[in-house]
């Protein structure tokens, strides 16, 4: 105690391994300017995905109820450019939320989350009609990607 301790720590030099490191370009995040009704049970994950949404350029409207987003829906279905919505929900699930968006507006792109599911795949979703699935934990660049895939791809 009180004298203090001496760390050495020895690295092999390698001057080759710095030249032969493929440096990777970073594909630009694109955003948007699309007016998006995301839809999600949990507030938190609602506050999150807006704010990133918002920061790529889109106008937001929440909703923590699929029987709310619904009506929102509904009242102005021509307000919107995309919906995003989370699979699993109280009340009325994702998918159904979606089969109930397309009646109104049979051209509305969706993008549907989910975590682990046995009973929805990318296959079931666009057989659905849904334009777009994506699997949770979402990481933002597949996500900005992805939305661009649905919003372009219509």
């Amino acid at each position: 105690p009180g004298k203090g301790t001496e760390f050495k720590a020895y690295f092999p030099i390698e001057k080759s391994s710095f030249e032969k490191q493929n440096i990777q370009t970073k594909e630009p995040v694109r955003g948007g300017t699309e007016q998006i009704l995301l839809v999600d049970d949990e507030n938190a994950i609602i506050a999150i995905e807006k704010q990133i949404l918002e920061r790529l350029g889109y106008q937001v409207t929440s909703r923590t109820s699929s029987l709310e987003a619904l009506e929102a829906f509904r009242a102005n279905p021509d307000n919107f450019d995309m919906v995003i919505t989370d699979l699993a929900m109280p009340n009325m699930p994702g998918d159904k939320l979606s089969a109930e968006l397309i009646k109104i507006r049979p051209d509305i792109p969706i993008l549907l989350c989910t975590g682990f599911s046995e009973t929805m795949s990318e296959e079931r979703a666009a057989s659905l009609g849904i334009k777009g699935f994506i699997l949770k934990p979402i990481v933002i660049k597949d996500l900005a990607r992805k939305i661009r895939e649905v919003l372009d791809g219509n």
